[in-house]
């Protein structure tokens, strides 16, 4: 038997664990993820033997298999093989799910899935079994290359992730609905700590007065923006979610909503071609540029930014350059910024962000933070952050 540097015996029953079934019931995917889950060179030399055992149990699986698993691993072996060709390898056998279908429909990573991901995974394993027993799914086929093959394995999956289930779940939907509900709660523990962390640093500073002859006059001149149709009006209006309603009354109310929305976004922009982020060739607007750009800023990036200038005050260059510099030289918050493209990173997205503060007054028209942008923007994140 082959014996790797770990002492892992790469023999019947370390498969048959491994795929949690008897040798018997042992699938061309079981063999192959066994194989990959011990170094190539071990999985290369005990491989003779594990065909030579799997023969002599009833279930010697095909020539094409093995050969294709040699091809494999000796490829991985030798540091040609790529993480797609490998997948491909995996798909061949005719039950391993596709990552991404010819749908979108994308699986998490296996280390990410929840319970709902991992048990339909699963169920769809078994339903691909089902298929490659009746013969509707050929491996041999598939890992020769044969593209009427792939095909039908490609649709048989699609008809499954899109198809109700006994228990009326819609496999791609509930999985998605899963993704989502971990990112949402990630995302709201993301935004509790960093909301914390403003309250922290903020108590030490003086609270500073509120400019209410600046505030008025900001309030006017936004009112107007919010009346004309396209950038920045459009991109103001989806980031405080003022999708046709009336306009608060209260300047101060406002203000500080679209002063919120530009740290956190409410809404995307309205009546746009809901194909065009799938045009490769084409190129996004400007609106489209400077909302994707502000979804992009981390929390940390915007605590980072908004602390330093609280604490310098008015006056303060706040041009898109020098918020890099802010956030990569924070003492109050720890932001990673090692490499040199990172600065550049948060420049070119703060350069979305810079534009939209000056017609709401927060910055001037040389980029200086103002009395009111002083005031404002600590009032703004912290609205931003707290949830309804």
């Amino acid at each position: 038997m082959g014996v790797g540097s770990r002492g892992v015996n790469v023999d019947l029953d370390f498969v048959s664990e491994h795929a949690g079934r008897p040798v018997a019931d042992l699938t061309r995917r079981d063999v192959a993820r066994a194989l990959l889950a011990v170094p190539s060179g071990q999985a290369l030399v005990a491989m003779p033997d594990l065909r030579r055992a799997m023969l002599a149990a009833g279930n010697p699986l095909s020539a094409a298999f093995w050969d294709s698993a040699k091809a494999t691993l000796t490829g991985i072996e030798a540091g040609v093989a790529t993480v797609g060709d490998v997948q491909r390898w995996l798909e061949a056998t005719g039950t391993e799910p596709i990552l991404i279908t010819r749908s979108y429909f994308v699986w998490p990573e296996e280390g990410d899935r929840g319970p709902v991901a991992e048990e339909l995974y699963e169920q769809l394993v078994a339903h691909l079994e089902e298929h490659v027993a009746i013969g509707e799914i050929d491996p041999d086929r598939l890992v020769s290359g044969d593209s009427d093959a792939r095909e039908v394995y490609e649709g048989i999956q699609d008809r499954w992730l899109s198809t109700a289930l006994p228990d009326g779940r819609v496999p791609s939907i509930a999985v998605g609905d899963e993704l989502d509900d971990g990112l949402f709660a990630s995302w709201d523990e993301e935004e509790a700590f960093a909301l914390s962390e403003l309250h922290r640093v903020l108590a030490d500073l003086p609270e500073p007065p509120r400019p209410d002859g600046d505030l008025e006059t900001a309030a006017r001149r936004l009112r107007a923006v919010l009346a004309e149709p396209g950038y920045p009006g459009s991109v103001l209006k989806a980031c405080a979610g003022l999708d046709g309603e009336p306009l608060p009354e209260s300047d101060t109310e406002l203000w500080l909503m679209v002063a919120a929305g530009i740290a956190s976004p409410v809404s995307d922009l309205q009546d746009e071609d809901e194909h065009q982020f799938w045009d490769l060739e084409g190129e996004l607007s400007q609106e489209d540029s400077a909302l994707a750009a502000i979804c992009t800023i981390h929390h940390a990036d915007w605590l980072a930014a908004v602390i330093a200038l609280a604490r310098r005050g008015p006056g303060v260059l706040a041009s898109p350059e020098r918020i890099a510099r802010f956030v990569a030289e924070s003492e109050d918050i720890d932001v990673e910024m090692d490499d040199p493209e990172d600065l550049e990173t948060t420049e070119a997205l703060f350069s979305s962000v810079t534009p939209l503060w000056e017609r709401l007054g927060i910055v001037d028209d040389k980029t200086i933070l103002t009395p009111l942008g002083w005031w404002g923007l600590p009032k703004a994140l912290e609205r931003a952050w707290t949830p309804e």
